[in-house]
């Protein structure tokens, strides 16, 4: 069921089950506060949706991130637990009513992966070219430029042919800073997670969502001390969860999670000094 804000109609768009190991997804908490939640199988992986946002409003098609993408192996994306058989983009899309073709805009959150893969598909050919052909593709340029170049605590995150395609086809949209794509539509920037992540917010009269990206990508991130072992600045993480967790209880914000297993959206509430899920939102 879409979800309406503003002049906005969102639809969550699963990209795919996959598994990712504990340790990865909750770096320093240990496996015994963790497992509880998110019980792991014999090899330590927790089960995952990768999951993309799409927005319409009037002719624009805007899709948050571009999902995992098909061109890598099985031993580089969760030893071999990517799973389509149930959901993947393009039936999503369908479902949503649109396709590829019609995604008028792309913003990705940031160059990791899972979140970047799908900007390029392999042609029969074996060359690669742009999986939304007719977009254009919104980056903060700070993060661009770091994925080039990135430090040895991320450097696996990157593939250079995930975007590099995006320079010569001139369709991407480099943005130096917090930028409102649309009324109602403000791309913000965090620095906890990855260089220049952006995260998306919405805005209308019923009220506001928002997508944080891999700042608050499972409900188990609430925890502010609950995070991911490749985050750069796990300090500045914390300090920025604080602050949109508590700006989000406050005005009943939508929080939208993209890789939950099982749930896409929430509204939180306070609970004995944190912030916990106080109702699942359709979408």
């Amino acid at each position: 069921m879409p979800l309406g804000v503003g002049r906005f109609t969102l639809h969550q768009i699963r990209d795919c089950a996959f598994a990712v190991d504990g340790g990865v997804l909750f770096g320093p908490v240990p496996r015994t506060e963790w497992g509880k939640a998110y019980p792991p199988d014999a090899d330590n992986r927790v089960a995952l949706t990768n999951r993309c946002l799409l927005i319409e409003c009037g002719d624009r098609r805007i899709l948050v991130d571009a999902g995992m993408g098909e061109k890598l192996g099985p031993e580089e994306v969760g030893g071999g637990r990517v799973d389509r058989s149930r959901f993947d983009l393009d039936r999503e899309l369908a479902r949503a009513g649109t396709s590829r073709e019609a995604i008028t805009d792309v913003i990705i959150s940031h160059l990791h992966r899972e979140r970047a893969g799908g900007i390029t598909r392999r042609r029969s050919d074996g060359r690669l070219e742009l999986a939304f052909p007719r977009a254009t593709f919104h980056l903060q340029r700070r993060q661009l430029r770091w994925a080039y170049q990135p430090s040895e605590r991320d450097a696996a995150c990157f593939c250079v042919d995930d975007f590099a395609l995006l320079e010569e086809t001139r369709r991407l949209h480099l943005c130096e800073t917090e930028i409102e794509l649309l009324e109602g539509l403000q791309i913000a920037v965090s620095e906890g997670h990855a260089v220049g992540q952006q995260l998306v917010v919405l805005q209308g009269e019923e009220g506001s969502v928002l997508c944080a990206g891999d700042l608050l990508p499972t409900a188990g991130h609430l925890k502010v001390n609950w995070s991911m072992a490749v985050d750069l600045h796990p300090l500045t993480g914390i300090e920025e969860k604080k602050m949109l967790l508590a700006q989000a209880v406050e005005t009943g914000t939508v929080l939208f999670l993209t890789q939950e297993a099982g749930f896409a959206a929430c509204r939180l509430r306070e609970e004995d000094g944190g912030v916990v899920v106080s109702e699942i939102v359709e979408i």
